[in-house]
């Protein structure tokens, strides 16, 4: 079957990383991020991923020309922005039968297998994957019945409106027949396609159990990594003291965890937790690091306290800075 990735956004919130790289090419570990999405299809049963992208589509595609062996991605360009059910009614022409569809940024461990089983024992349009929270106030919330139909679906309810902690995980099961209720022009699937279809009784719910992340900050980034490193989402690479490094025995003289390093990174005497240092990058001694993500050959200096910050390529951290929450691209 085809896997749809709904990856439209600009990806702001890991500026300035994807002012350069789209953030279906940002790299977690020895794939991308967008081959993290779809990581959890069973073997063999996806031949073909379409991307729904609207921000640096030329990047992807040649990224993807570019491969010798792999699965065969199309992409199909938003020329503005669609929200998630026109985007994905964007791809209509290029969609046949039954199909996976996916969230950009969501690094899950759900299994298809579990959305196939309930699909074809109760029929419908679509099968749901859901993540039990707290406070689903954030999210699309799914009201379930004994045999896991959808009996309602609510967006971003208020606290006075919530029925249930069952949210929407961003992780789909789709019938082309689901292009029948969308409406024409921007909409949204949560707003406009699931609540119908739950009126209708045409949509299941599977809740799953162990890690669901939106990868899309710096924080939520390094959740990813740490997963993908703990559950084995890689083929190459080597793990290291619980980091995962494109060169064996990893970085020299640096205490590490939960992280990811590129090739030729220099980071001796200092601290990294949960930080992705791409090819080349300098960290100076006695700096600590804590969800950073920098890009290629950036250069952090000495005795340098940095938490949640995104530094571009060729960056530059002076001696000392102390920076959170900061976003730096090259001078």
């Amino acid at each position: 079957m085809q896997a749809v990735v709904l990856a439209g956004g600009v990806g702001s919130r890991l500026r300035p990383w994807t002012d350069t790289v789209p953030k279906p090419l940002l790299p977690m570990l020895d794939r991308t991020l967008l081959e993290q999405v779809v990581w959890g299809m069973p073997t063999g049963v996806v031949d073909e991923i379409v991307v729904a992208g609207g921000y640096r589509v030329q990047q992807i595609t040649d990224h993807f020309a570019a491969q010798e062996h792999g699965i065969d991605v199309i992409i199909v360009e938003e020329s503005e922005p669609l929200g998630t059910g026109g985007a994905l009614a964007n791809c209509k022409d290029v969609i046949s039968g039954r199909f996976a569809c996916f969230n950009g940024d969501v690094i899950t461990s759900l299994r298809m297998e579990d959305l196939l089983d309930l699909h074809n024992l109760n029929g419908g349009v679509g099968t749901l994957a859901l993540w039990e929270v707290e406070d689903p106030t954030r999210f699309g919330i799914v009201g379930l019945d004994d045999d896991k139909r959808v009996t309602a679906f609510k967006e971003k309810p208020t606290p006075e409106e919530v029925f249930s902690n069952l949210i929407n995980a961003g992780s789909y099961l789709l019938e082309e027949e689901v292009f029948d209720v969308m409406p024409t022009g921007r909409h949204s699937l949560e707003r406009d396609v699931f609540p119908l279809l739950a009126e209708r009784g045409q949509l299941n719910g599977v809740p799953f159990q162990g890690y669901f992340i939106d990868a899309g900050t710096p924080t939520s980034w390094s959740d990813g990594v740490e997963a993908c490193i703990e559950h084995g989402r890689f083929t190459g690479g080597h793990v290291v003291d619980g980091s995962w490094c494109v060169e064996p025995g990893g970085p020299i003289g640096v205490r590490h965890h939960a992280s990811m390093f590129g090739r030729n990174v220099n980071a001796k005497g200092a601290t990294v937790e949960r930080s992705t240092l791409l090819d080349d990058v300098s960290v100076g001694q006695g700096t600590r690091l804590n969800d950073v993500l920098a890009g290629q050959g950036a250069v952090i200096g000495e005795g340098c306290i940095l938490r949640d910050v995104v530094l571009g390529p060729g960056a530059v951290v002076e001696d000392g800075e102390r920076l959170t929450g900061e976003r730096r691209a090259a001078v």
